[in-house]
């Protein structure tokens, strides 16, 4: 499904540049209540995930980023995820309704900051039959993909729509997986980086056959390592330690752009990305 198509309407923003993020401490209660999608939990080590954690925001900083860090919340365990509570976009800012009843209560106080403090103009999803995690959010700077999961369906699809007329918004399938950007993201301007893995694959081929621009692709062995981001001129992608293999294929791909590891080993316990972990404004 395509929720608006009409290339003519798009204002083409520079993707990739950014002025602030916003991103949240983990709590202790992550370890034991996160959200998982395995059947079985291996147990985050907390300490090390804050470790990994202030690496991660300090690579942001280093990009000139301002960081806007709100405090974790125990009753939250999944709140250090920022990225599921809102889609931001020249200027407004969508408040999702996340699709686990559980983390609904996260979206209020990155509501808050957005609107009060960074002086967005807030949408929120409130329409109980809506549902959307920002991780299923794929923003090209020309458009929007987004994964029909278990936590966003059709109506968040299109208050998306609503909320961002200018660019076309196409729904992509995500039958196995937790979010679309699990396993698709971009990595460069008018580059995707896609996991080998076949719902990723699959996920491609839609992308290709349905988006309204055309995007080269990089492969990676690891679904898991294809989440990455591109900030400010800089690729952020996983550490060879977590992913040796994508590591390699990152580093062999010679995109013109400088490139820096960052792991994310002990929140990807618990289904957390490096997108995950902030809201880029």
């Amino acid at each position: 499904m395509t929720l608006t198509s009409d290339p003519q309407r798009n204002k083409m923003a520079a993707y990739g540049r950014y002025h602030t993020a916003v991103v949240r401490g983990i709590p202790d209660s992550v370890r034991y209540e996160a959200l998982i999608q395995a059947e079985q939990r291996d147990y985050v080590d907390v300490e090390k995930a804050r470790q990994e954690k202030a690496v991660y925001v300090q690579t942001l900083r280093d990009l000139g980023l301002r960081i806007v860090e709100l405090p974790a919340a125990e009753e939250h365990p999944d709140c250090p995820f920022v990225e599921d509570c809102a889609v931001v976009c020249n200027g407004t800012a969508l408040v999702t309704r996340p699709g686990h009843p559980s983390r609904r209560g996260e979206v209020h106080a990155v509501k808050k900051v957005l609107e009060e403090d960074l002086g967005l103009e807030v949408v929120h999803m409130v329409e109980d039959e809506a549902t959307m995690d920002g991780g299923d959010v794929l923003f090209t700077g020309k458009e929007f993909f987004v994964g029909l999961s278990n936590r966003t369906n059709e109506a968040g699809a299109r208050i998306l729509a609503e909320t961002f007329p200018d660019y076309s918004v196409t729904t992509i399938p995500v039958a196995r997986g937790l979010h679309l950007k699990c396993f698709c993201t971009m990595a460069a301007p008018d580059v995707m980086a896609v996991g080998e893995g076949p719902e990723a694959q699959k996920a491609w081929q839609e992308i290709k056959a349905r988006g309204d621009h055309k995007y080269a692709i990089l492969n990676v062995p690891d679904d898991g390592a294809a989440n990455c981001m591109f900030v400010n001129g800089t690729m952020i992608h996983c550490a060879a330690d977590d992913f040796p293999k994508s590591a390699k294929t990152f580093a062999a791909a010679h995109l013109a752009y400088p490139r820096v590891q960052v792991s994310n080993k002990e929140l990807a316990k618990v289904d957390g990305s490096l997108t995950c972990c902030s809201i880029l404004i």
